[in-house]
């Protein structure tokens, strides 16, 4: 039988003086209860409750389990709220890793919202343009580019999708002209993310109509703030996912060039750990993050 409901009842019995008001107190029945107890003092070789017809008395054994029964029920119903408590205000160190832009752009601004609804949570983020292995590196989760990941163990969930685009400053279409195809990239001064997959190749789609043109760099770097600086003082052609300079095309600070043909698109996702339980904190800010995606309705701005 259920040892913990043997002891609860037991604890019940002694408080209430009746295995009656103890069974209700439980919501089981009379003869569950009186299951229960038999089976306890069975268990123990030894009698803990008498009973007459006028009442209901503990033995001198059964006085002695009382007292340790009691104090390990009054434990675990501490221990009990304490995790109570901590799924209703997580707390400890959120680590999160993205890569310089995102957390720069979709990180950073949000935390004084979320640490003011979780006070006690402490917020790492790990800035990085290359993949930290989650499992090794003390990571709860992590921003990512890519749709699947290699390992089984991790779950991943979309954020969104996002273009990537080709952008120039004011400054510079008003030096170099605006190239009107796809081929005049090849006189143009290009802006180059060196991380990004073949990225001196552009591989180009319209309807059914496909490019690939290879470009030469006049800037290459493997960090896309550093070339969006040099883009935004007229340095060339850059090619950046929306995500990063989704405010700067708004602004004008940056036009889009050759929008009507698209580059390979990126899913933003979040990768964590499987597991039957996420921390609170981790759950929490999965679900802060998703909720804040939603509502700033990214997806259709940045594929638009």
């Amino acid at each position: 039988m259920d040892r913990w409901t043997e002891i609860e009842l037991f604890v019940q019995t002694a408080e209430l003086g009746s295995i009656t008001k103890a069974a209700e107190s439980l919501e089981i029945s009379n003869a569950a209860a009186s299951r229960y107890l038999s089976s306890l003092e069975q268990r123990l070789s030894a009698r803990l409750v008498e009973r007459n017809t006028r009442r209901l008395f503990l033995t001198q054994v059964g006085e002695e389990f009382f007292k340790r029964c009691k104090g390990l029920l009054a434990e675990m119903k501490e221990a009990e709220a304490d995790v109570s408590a901590t799924v209703l205000e997580p707390s400890g160190t959120l680590t999160v890793t993205a890569s310089v832009s995102f957390a720069m752009k979709h990180l950073a601004p949000l935390m004084p919202e979320f640490t003011a609804l979780y006070p006690k949570v402490n917020v790492n983020i790990l800035t990085a343009n290359r993949y930290y292995d989650i499992m090794d590196s003390g990571i709860d989760l992590a921003i990512r580019t890519r749709e699947f990941e290699p390992d089984s163990n991790l779950t991943v969930h979309r954020l969104a999708e996002t273009r990537r685009v080709l952008t120039a400053s004011p400054r510079y279409l008003d030096r170099k002209g605006t190239p009107r195809s796809v081929e005049d990239l090849v006189n143009h001064e290009m802006m180059i993310y060196t991380y990004a997959n073949r990225p001196n190749e552009l591989a180009f789609t319209r309807g059914d109509e496909k490019r690939v043109v290879t470009v030469r760099s006049k800037m290459e770097s493997n960090e896309g703030q550093v070339l969006r600086a040099a883009a935004l003082d007229g340095m060339g052609i850059l090619v950046q996912p929306k995500y990063i300079i989704y405010d700067d095309i708004v602004a004008g600070r940056l036009i889009p060039v050759l929008d009507d043909w698209d580059l390979p698109r990126l899913t933003v996702n979040i990768a964590f750990q499987t597991r039957n339980h996420l921390p609170a904190r981790v759950r929490l800010f999965i679900e802060f993050l998703v909720s804040h995606f939603q509502r700033m309705d990214y997806e259709r701005k940045w594929t638009s």
